[in-house]
């Protein structure tokens, strides 16, 4: 199969730092989409069409590349999904539902060839057991990693890890909001193995795209 230029359909810093980890040459772009859920659409469905979504708004500037999409949610046991917070507020009752409780993170992974339209795709579970928290646990950690971007209001790769009493999963990475595993075997499978050399095309340095 032919390889294309990597293009992570994302301005998200975490993601573009995890998929640095791989030490492929890639380019990002920030996808404009539309993330309500649908009627009826489980959190698989979801996380799954939104990462699928961001890929292909940007097919049409990026018609010879690798794109890779995805996109992440929080859920508690009882189904109820955890956004992004925004404020202190909000994280502050996101991690007072959390406490003692499974919170299940759920990441979908497409990767898309913008020339031909074949693609590939994939929902990571991870699952973050949270410790009792009190309250001003709670208020310390928020005021220390302000973390409200990030869904779940925690950074698991900084203080966040004192959150939790275990963690269930096979990629820490797709915590974080990309899961590497999935995405090398996606590569893997078009021929791109991270771990051989890559051809001369595609040995340039990584850039931020505008669009």
């Amino acid at each position: 199969m032919k390889q294309h230029p990597l293009l992570l359909a994302s301005s998200s810093p975490y993601r573009r730092q995890l998929m640095e980890k791989l030490r492929l040459p890639f380019h990002t772009a920030s996808p404009n989409v539309d993330e309500s859920q649908r009627m009826n659409e489980s959190a698989e469905q979801l996380v799954v069409r939104l990462a699928l979504k961001k890929a292909e708004a940007l097919c049409g500037d990026y018609p010879e590349h690798w794109i890779i999409g995805s996109d992440q949610i929080a859920c508690l046991e009882d189904g109820t999904i955890l956004n992004k917070p925004g404020t202190h507020e909000r994280a502050a009752q996101q991690l007072e539902r959390s406490s003692g409780q499974r919170v299940s993170f759920l990441t979908g992974l497409v990767l898309v060839d913008s020339s031909t339209g074949q693609r590939q795709s994939h929902c990571e579970h991870f699952h973050a057991h949270f410790r009792q928290l009190d309250a001003d646990e709670i208020n310390n950690y928020l005021h220390t990693e302000q973390p409200y971007d990030c869904a779940g209001s925690f950074k698991m790769e900084g203080l966040g890890i004192a959150l939790f009493s275990r963690l269930d999963g096979r990629d820490p990475n797709s915590l974080i909001g990309l899961p590497l595993i999935a995405l090398t075997d996606m590569l893997r499978n078009w021929g791109l193995n991270p771990l051989h050399p890559l051809p001369a095309s595609h040995r340039s340095s990584n850039r931020d795209s505008a669009k």
